[in-house]
């Protein structure tokens, strides 16, 4: 009996033994071959571009994100004028001018501003008394449009935005038609008119050089506070504005390839769906042109010109709708940034 009890401790000690070795060597970690490791290669390396490491390794300031550039001046000038609804007279002219720029820029978002803005004076000893000083110049635009990039950033140069836009055109002061009987009559005052648009759509940009922007919901607000005024515009006589909804498109130039050369030019069109004095398809038209040339550091010639079509704008004289337009060449003083 006592010789099968020491056997039956034997057997259990050998037993414990190697199963404690076998489990030691299941833990052990095998060695690891070069041969096992992956092969990079440069069709497996995805590139890393420098606008993407900067946007991650860098906090840009404030200068890198807003730019504000423009020009402001005052010349002298030549005007001439056809059919214009704001109001002057073709003569020499004192223009005070700018136009105004800030754009901006962050991964995605861009958001650019601009405001067109002039007044000017004229006097001539030819003019009847007591209307000697006159008004030749008078004009607010201002355009604000913030977009969304949905162009992928392998496109460089081009880029597609979900935009939404805003705009205001008026003038400062009073504006009047002056008659050879030396009698004069009032045709435009302070909002009086004002052309508001709001709008969403989509807006491309190729470079700093073209823009194009089209919206198919664009709401219009035309107001015209002075009651006197209100049939020229088409504005109801008991009411101070009047709303449509409808299209817009817009394209743009701005060009400063050339040094102290800027030549910048916007073309816009508005039709409305809801009016029921003016049918779809019978288009507002807006085209600015603006030629700069810098000499001598402050010395600035330029040549502008706006023309304007507005169906609902009405001339006492037939025919009642006509095309609006101004010319300015001048020399002046002038400073650009």
């Amino acid at each position: 009996m006592k010789k099968l009890l020491i056997i039956l401790c034997v057997i259990s000690i050998n037993t414990y033994c190697f199963a404690q070795k076998n489990k030691k060597k299941n833990h052990e970690v095998a060695p690891i071959n070069q041969s096992d490791l992956p092969v990079l290669s440069p069709e497996t390396i995805e590139p890393i571009s420098a606008e993407t490491v900067a946007d991650e390794l860098q906090t840009p300031s404030w200068k890198d994100l807003w730019k504000f550039s423009g020009t402001v001046g005052l010349k002298v000038s030549q005007t001439q004028l056809i059919n214009w609804s704001a109001g002057g007279n073709s003569n020499f002219a004192g223009i005070a001018y700018a136009n105004l720029t800030l754009n901006y820029k962050k991964n995605k978002i861009a958001w650019d501003t601009n405001l067109d803005t002039d007044f000017g004076v004229i006097y001539s000893s030819e003019f009847l008394k007591p209307f000697r000083w006159r008004k030749g110049n008078d004009k607010i635009n201002f355009t604000t449009t913030f977009g969304y990039a949905i162009s992928p950033k392998e496109s460089v140069k081009s880029a597609w935005f979900v935009a939404a836009n805003g705009s205001f055109k008026s003038q400062y002061t009073i504006g009047y038609n002056y008659l050879e009987d030396g009698s004069r009559n009032k045709i435009s005052n302070w909002v009086s008119p004002s052309y508001t648009e709001l709008s969403v759509g989509i807006n491309w940009k190729w470079a700093e050089l073209f823009s194009v922007y089209y919206s198919p919901l664009a709401g219009l607000v035309t107001s015209c506070t002075d009651s006197v005024l209100r049939p020229i515009y088409g504005v109801p006589i008991d009411q101070t504005a009047t709303a449509s909804l409808g299209m817009t498109f817009r394209a743009g130039i701005t060009y400063a390839g050339v040094k102290n050369l800027k030549i910048m030019t916007n073309f816009k069109l508005y039709t409305p769906y809801t009016d029921k004095d003016q049918k779809f398809g019978n288009f507002n038209v807006d085209w600015d042109v603006m030629i700069t040339y810098q000499f001598l550091k402050v010395l600035n010639v330029s040549l502008t010109t706006n023309l304007k079509y507005y169906p609902k704008v009405l001339f006492p004289e037939r025919p009642f709708q006509r095309v609006q337009f101004q010319e300015i060449f001048g020399l002046g003083v002038a400073y650009s940034f």
